[in-house]
């Protein structure tokens, strides 16, 4: 289902947060975290405009308007909580990592055209959010210590569940097209 180079990448993005989580002794800091979760739903965005720019697959192009638009949803609220508790994100190396992670993939994606570019674009997507998703439950949820934050990351990881699945169903179906 996902070529070397996604799981490589997957691997990678995976050991950055497991190294790094152990920058505070139970794990990353609530702020550390809010960093993070914060940058991978920007780092998707992009990606959404990105297969907006290039791709003239309905489904694809759906998909990437359901992104744009939960993200950015997801993102707005975890500002206006930090804004309440009048705290600050804190940029860290895992940040930074999947920036320098995502960079590379937006290249790869944009050397793409037409089906290519469109299975391309839904096997990150789905391996995004089997990452994404994998590291909120396991690692971001138990170790915030904020009661609110918490909240925020358990209904954030509904949402990216069913992007998980949307995605899964974009990569089948886009396998099957000839």
């Amino acid at each position: 289902m996902f070529n070397r180079k996604t799981l490589a990448l997957a691997a990678l993005v995976i050991g950055a947060v497991s190294v790094n989580t152990a920058m505070a002794e139970d794990g990353p800091t609530d702020m550390q975290i809010a960093h993070i979760a914060y940058t991978a739903g920007n780092l998707d965005i992009r990606y959404a405009h990105l297969a907006l720019a290039k791709s003239e697959n309905p489904a694809v192009r759906d998909f990437a308007n359901l992104m744009l638009r939960d993200h950015a949803a997801v993102n707005e609220q975890a500002v206006a909580l930090l804004t309440k508790l009048g705290a600050s994100p804190e940029d860290n190396p895992t940040s930074q990592q999947l920036v320098a992670n995502a960079k590379a993939k937006r290249d790869e994606l944009a050397a793409l055209d037409g089906i290519a570019f469109d299975r391309a674009y839904a096997a990150n997507e789905l391996g995004y959010h089997q990452f994404v998703n994998e590291t909120v439950e396991t690692a971001f949820i138990p170790a915030a210590d904020n009661k609110e934050f918490k909240s925020l990351l358990k209904s954030a990881l509904a949402v990216f569940e069913v992007h998980e699945n949307h995605a899964a169903k974009m990569v089948k179906s886009l396998k099957a097209q000839r």
